[in-house]
């Protein structure tokens, strides 16, 4: 059996790693890790009970690297998503890609594979991904980029991820084609009908959920009450819904279920119409949204208690005034989920911040989805653990 020596750089909880382990098994190739290295102590713990290997620290510590043929990075990516400020190398994460080069001029591999958020692509108008792509050229090696979707390769999540591969000393050609997949969550359509090819039944949501979870993951009674008032019992509407007060479509918002005081119809209708108006060019260019004047909301609100609705509203903080102007105040970490997962489609992109208040409505139960669902979302089996004691571990470790 051929043997390959590989490194694992910004190893995480070793999701990258444990794909290619996979990949390479199923090639009848035999893989050994000779470093690894991951700056979260957490995640190092997780990936030492794992792998039974311990991870090294801050890569800037590294001096050198031994023999090895394959090098494996997940570098830092919320320099360059639309979670983070799209900084890119002006933020020192970015900068951490020169960490790699310098690391491979140690000891060049004969081939490496990066991951990094499809913002990579289009950072500073394009500018980040050709210094990368010089930076990898001028060593020797081959650079092809590859756009993928983890819908396509039956993971019920809509999660689009850049992968760059090089080959040193070589021009590769890949069968592998970027697939940009479903453009998300709420277009997945997974039995459209075909003359050509059998239907086939794809991976869902409802794949991945447990029979029977803790009650610990129940929403609360007040929560479910408020929510089954608001949609007249139908909780099955809750499929697909986002709980957020700064976009309209299929949401719910903390008005309507009066989390900060019950709101009268004229209320929630004012408060409706405003997040939706405040975002038209003629009242500015901010693409969030606008702060808008008394004068400004009856330009669309007629109503003759306006100035009474607003007071009211302000006064249980659902707006608040700033330089003689309303805005509302939105936030949807406010809710005890924000957004549920629809069973028939497939999850949005798990992210760090939120993996953890994603919500379902599965078995008559309102609840958040558990650490397990969230891992199966990410590929990962369910023999991986990731429990550290008391600490409760999300598993969406890249932001969108």
């Amino acid at each position: 059996m051929t043997k390959m020596c590989f490194i694992d750089l910004f190893a995480g909880i070793g999701g990258m790693r444990l794909g290619f382990e996979q990949a390479a098994e199923y090639l009848n190739i035999e893989t050994e890790c000779v470093l690894s290295s991951e700056i979260n102590p957490d995640a190092g713990l997780v990936y030492e009970k794992k792998f039974a290997e311990f991870s090294l620290g801050d890569i800037r510590k590294i001096e050198k690297l031994p023999p090895y043929q394959i090098l494996l990075a997940g570098f830092p990516c919320k320099s360059f998503s639309s979670a983070g400020k799209k900084a890119g190398f002006v933020d020192t994460r970015g900068t951490l890609f020169f960490e790699i080069t310098r690391l491979i001029d140690t000891y060049k591999p004969q081939a490496f594979i990066f991951e990094n958020v499809r913002g990579l692509l289009t950072n500073d108008q394009g500018r980040t991904i050709e210094t990368i792509k010089y930076e990898i050229q001028s060593r020797g090696y081959s650079f092809d980029i590859f756009l993928l979707n983890s819908a396509i390769f039956d993971l019920p999540q809509n999660r689009l991820r850049v992968y760059i591969l090089g080959v040193l000393d070589s021009t590769p050609k890949f069968n592998l084609i970027s697939d940009l997949s479903p453009k998300d969550s709420h277009s997945y359509h997974p039995q459209q009908l075909s003359l050509f090819y059998p239907l086939k039944k794809s991976i869902t949501v409802a794949d991945i959920l447990e029979d029977n979870p803790e009650e610990k993951y129940n929403c609360s009674e007040r929560f479910v009450a408020e929510l089954k008032q608001r949609l007249k019992g139908d909780l099955s509407k809750l499929h697909g819904m986002r709980l957020i007060d700064y976009r309209g479509g299929n949401s719910i918002h903390s008005w309507e279920l009066g989390l900060r005081g019950k709101c009268s119809v004229e209320e929630i209708e004012l408060m409706n119409c405003l997040i939706l108006k405040r975002r038209n060019s003629q009242f500015g260019k901010h693409q969030d949204g606008k702060l808008l004047s008394n004068e400004q909301i009856a330009s669309f609100f007629t109503n003759p208690q306006l100035e009474k609705l607003l007071n009211s509203l302000v006064s249980k903080i659902y707006l608040q005034i700033v330089e003689s102007k309303y805005k509302p105040v939105a936030g949807n970490f406010s809710f005890e989920v924000y957004k549920f997962l629809d069973p028939d489609k497939i999850a949005v992109t798990l992210v760090a911040s939120d993996a953890n208040i994603l919500g379902i409505y599965h078995q008559n139960r309102v609840r958040k989805i558990t650490p397990r669902e969230a891992a199966r979302l990410q590929g990962f089996p369910d023999d991986f653990i990731f429990d550290l004691g008391n600490r409760e571990q999300g598993t969406g470790n890249r932001e969108e």
